[in-house]
Order: C-alpha cells, then sequence, then structure tokens
C-alpha cells in the first residue's frame, strides 16, 4: 500500500481499514509513505499502532525517513524515540 499527500483526519481510518483487510488473510502488509508532506498526531498513532501489528512502514524522503525510524523504534520497545526526545526538550 502507498500514501501520499498528507496523513491526517479522514484518512486514517481509510489507511487503518486498508492494512487490516490487507494483513486479514496471514499475508504480510508493506506501507509505503512516499511524497508523504505531513503526518498529524493521529497519524503518528496510527503508524506506531500499525508497526506494532507488524506493518513493514516503508519511507521515501527525509522527513518519512525520520518519523518511520521514530515511531519504529517506540513500537518495538526501544524506548529511544527521536520524536519524544525532541518533545521532552521542547
Amino acid at each position: 500500500m502507498t500514501i501520499d499527500g498528507e496523513l491526517s483526519g479522514d484518512s486514517i481510518p481509510v489507511v487503518e481499514t486498508c492494512c487490516n483487510q490487507a494483513g486479514s488473510n496471514g499475508r504480510s502488509v508493506q506501507l509505503f509513505l512516499r511524497e508523504v508532506t505531513a503526518v498529524d498526531q493521529a497519524g503518528q498513532v496510527l503508524l506506531s499502532r500499525l508497526a506494532a501489528k507488524g506493518v513493514d512502514l516503508v519511507a521515501s524522503g527525509v522527513y518519512t525517513s525520520y518519523l518511520v525510524q521514530a515511531l519504529t523504534s517506540t513500537a518495538n520497545g526501544s524506548g529511544n524515540s527521536p520524536v519524544e526526545n525532541r518533545r521532552r526538550r521542547a
């Protein structure tokens, strides 16, 4: 599955439903964040939840690559999320 543009608002339940349906037959799901320009808080929560369920998050670009790395490290339990570290410093 590929996402372009923004991951926010009304797109969140659509992406979650598509990922759940794609993985319902036991196959692995890969979510490619291509040319994503913005991810709001709800979008970050969704990506974390999907990563925790085993969805493979793949990104292109500096922003989305950083975000995926941060969210997957949190989902994998490392607790060293760059996003969280940045929030603590703010």
